[in-house]
């Protein structure tokens, strides 16, 4: 996330201005995004802590998620919020809302278990135990959380029995079964050395107290946590071959990289070379972020990375990689070209010349009109107030960005076709998506920085046709983290994954949404399960939710 040099060459600018000169108008699909989030009964407001001390934690924000907590087939959602850094006497806690079924949530976090006070970042939801209730990891300045979920919408915080401490100021987070033993483990993504007794004093001017670079602070390692059952968790992070004490990361990817069955890891670090972890199948990894092609930009240099995600956007059968960026270095958008190597094609698209001046957080590829082919989405926001002062053509608050995927590879700008809601400008860090109101189409979820969450409804997305499948677990754990479900219409071959993590610090509904444009009929529905169990369906009708089961089938 770096902040300086505050100085874009006018270069850079000249090709971000002119370079859209000429090209068609992207394609209205009458999709809109409308912001019902006072409608749904959302009230919150995320808490910085910031008092003009400068803090560097004050600039990143929180994330959120959509999640079914107690099993019913709607996602909740669940809002982490900080707190004060310089005590003031107020208390702010995270918000978790329980879906009513009828496009509005019931805030149920008084006595939920979930009420705590923390300086929190993260979230990662997964049922770890696999008594069939997912549980919730949240990420903090001063220690994380790890809360069992004990049903009936109450949670336990079980962190100091089940063995982990982690006080390492960690940012994402994603459960995975890294080893195929049927438990989900844990990755937990850390930032720097930061502590308030050794904040550091930085200044742009000479004379007042800025936020500093994160080239400022040391680094510190993730963490991977190894499920040992019976709630127990051992950090393997040195024996996997994880550790790395120059790491300064902000999101984290599992994806399956090279197709070998077996989770990978990729993690997007913050001016230091991002990492590509492969998974040796033997409990440990191997890192080549470097001979990948994803470790630095196109000039070289390690890039401000943060909200990350994967996904086969051009239909290849490899998975491919985003990456949100710092300002002047637009999104990264690495094309899979297998045989373990990237390609950034962001530098030669509209997707790079039109996310060049933004500052993305969260990130992920979304199907947003259902037409079979992932589209890109990008929460923007800087995190210097004055930004604007320095550099004229970068604001602090920023719109969202729309990418329409065309096919072969190709990307529209759409975000100007979505609706007045949608332009808005905001600081916006986390973001999510699901369908919350089961009406087939993804909406999207997003957090902003001192500031309120934001609830953006889909609407129109379903005049196309669909398919979501959420799966049920037994040999490979209830989550079914890492099982792919590949589906067969006339439009062609799909695919996708099971998995948390993903974007900046938030977690997507684990419900896999297939888009199928016209088509009438999936002909074929594979289910690979990470035990090696396969399941083969045909002729399934569209506009429906299935829930597939490792060792039942299709129960509804």
């Amino acid at each position: 996330m770096k902040t300086s040099p505050f100085l874009i060459s006018s270069g850079l600018v000249l090709a971000a201005g002119t370079a859209l000169i000429g090209v068609a108008a992207p394609t209205d699909t009458g999709v809109r995004f409308v912001d019902v989030t006072a409608k749904a009964g959302i009230h919150f407001t995320h808490h910085s802590g910031a008092s003009g001390k400068k803090y560097l934690p004050e600039t990143l924000g929180s994330g959120c998620a959509f999640v079914d907590l107690d099993g019913d087939g709607w996602s909740d959602i669940l809002l982490i919020n900080s707190r004060d850094l310089t005590p003031t006497g107020h208390k702010w806690l995270p918000a978790f809302y329980r879906n009513n079924h009828n496009g509005t949530f019931t805030d149920v976090t008084k006595g939920s278990g979930l009420d705590v006070e923390m300086y929190g970042m993260g979230v990662a939801v997964a049922d770890y135990d696999n008594d069939g209730l997912p549980d919730i990891y949240i990420t903090a300045l001063e220690g994380d959380h790890l809360f069992h979920n004990e049903g009936h919408g109450h949670f336990r915080d079980v962190t100091t029995q089940s063995g982990i401490h982690n006080a390492n100021f960690a940012t994402s987070a994603a459960w995975f079964d890294y080893d195929r033993d049927g438990k989900p483990d844990l990755f937990v993504a850390s930032y720097v050395a930061w502590s308030k007794e050794k904040d550091l004093w930085c200044s742009l001017d000479g004379a007042t107290k800025s936020y500093c670079t994160p080239e400022s602070y040391k680094g510190t390692s993730s963490k991977l946590y190894h499920n040992l059952g019976n709630g127990k968790f051992e950090d393997v992070t040195q024996k996997a071959g994880l550790a790395d004490a120059t790491s300064k990361a902000l999101g984290v990817v599992v994806f399956d990289y090279n197709g070998d069955g077996w989770p990978d890891l990729f993690v997007s670090n913050d001016t230091q070379p991002s990492k590509l972890y492969r998974n040796n199948g033997n409990s440990t990894f191997t890192e080549e972020g470097m001979q990948a092609g994803v470790a630095y930009g196109e000039d070289g240099v390690a890039r401000g990375a943060m909200g990350v995600d994967a996904g086969d956007y051009d239909h290849s059968g490899r998975p491919d990689l985003l990456v949100g960026n710092f300002a002047n270095q637009m999104l990264g958008l690495y094309h899979n070209e297998g045989k373990g190597f990237f390609v950034d094609e962001a530098p030669s698209s509209t997707v790079g010349r039109a996310s060049l001046l933004s500052l993305t957080f969260g990130a992920f590829f979304i199907d947003y009109d259902l037409d079979g082919w992932d589209d890109i989405f990008a929460a923007n926001g800087h995190i210097e107030p004055d930004i604007n002062r320095i550099q004229p053509k970068v604001q602090y608050k920023e719109p969202p960005l729309m990418f329409r995927n065309q096919g072969h590879g190709h990307f529209e700008n759409v975000s100007e076709q979505l609706g007045p809601d949608f332009r808005r400008a905001m600081v916006a860090r986390g973001a999510a998506y699901a369908d919350f109101d089961h009406d087939g189409d993804l909406d999207v979820l997003v957090s902003t920085n001192d500031g309120p969450a934001i609830l953006f409804r889909n609407d129109g997305g379903n005049r196309n046709n669909w398919l979501t499948v959420r799966l049920t677990g037994t040999r490979c754990g209830r989550s079914a983290l890492g099982a792919i479900v590949r589906v067969e219409s006339a439009l062609g071959k799909q695919w996708k994954t099971v998995h948390t993590g993903s974007s900046y610090c938030s977690q997507s509904d684990l419900a896999l949404t297939f888009g199928l444009a016209k088509d009438k009929q999936v002909s074929s529905l594979i289910v690979e399960w990470p035990s090696g169990t396969r399941q083969q369906f045909s002729n399934i009708a569209p506009n429906q939710f299935l829930t597939i089961d490792e060792s039942r089938g299709i129960v509804k």
